[in-house]
């Protein structure tokens, strides 16, 4: 996997984006799909989505997503970067959420009443895979 080069990538309803290399930032507006519009901002220091408006997920500093899925029961993708790097997500508030990072739990965590949620992870030169689960 590699950075996402000035663009968003839509391939099999999932998205890539990010170049946590850049020192410039690199935007992107009004990218459609599915009837959903998309802006995505990226360089070293952030990476962020926003879906019709509202933050679908950043990280701090910034980083590569790749396959980024979102459905009403789980959230997946893979991330790359160089550094620990934060990541918010907002989701459904109130909502308690399992946190994966490569099938391992590395914990539960209950969304505030945005519906964001924060943890922090370690990365390196290879790709993590992340994924949220909505626990009923």
């Amino acid at each position: 996997m590699a950075v996402i080069d000035n663009s968003i990538l839509a391939e099999n309803d999932t998205l890539s984006f990010g170049n946590y290399t850049v020192n410039e930032k690199q935007k992107i507006k009004d990218f459609k799909l599915n009837g959903d519009t998309y802006n995505m901002k990226t360089h070293k220091e952030v990476t962020k989505l926003e879906k019709n408006g509202k933050l679908l997920i950043e990280t701090v500093p910034g980083s590569a997503i790749h396959n980024l899925k979102v459905t009403e029961k789980e959230t997946v993708f893979s991330i790359e970067g160089f550094e620990d790097t934060q990541i918010t997500l907002e989701l459904e508030s109130g909502e308690n959420y399992k946190i994966l990072v490569d099938d391992v739990v590395i914990g539960m965590v209950k969304t505030n009443m945005s519906g964001k949620i924060n943890f922090s992870i370690g990365l390196t030169n290879s790709p993590q895979n992340i994924k949220i689960e909505k626990n009923n």
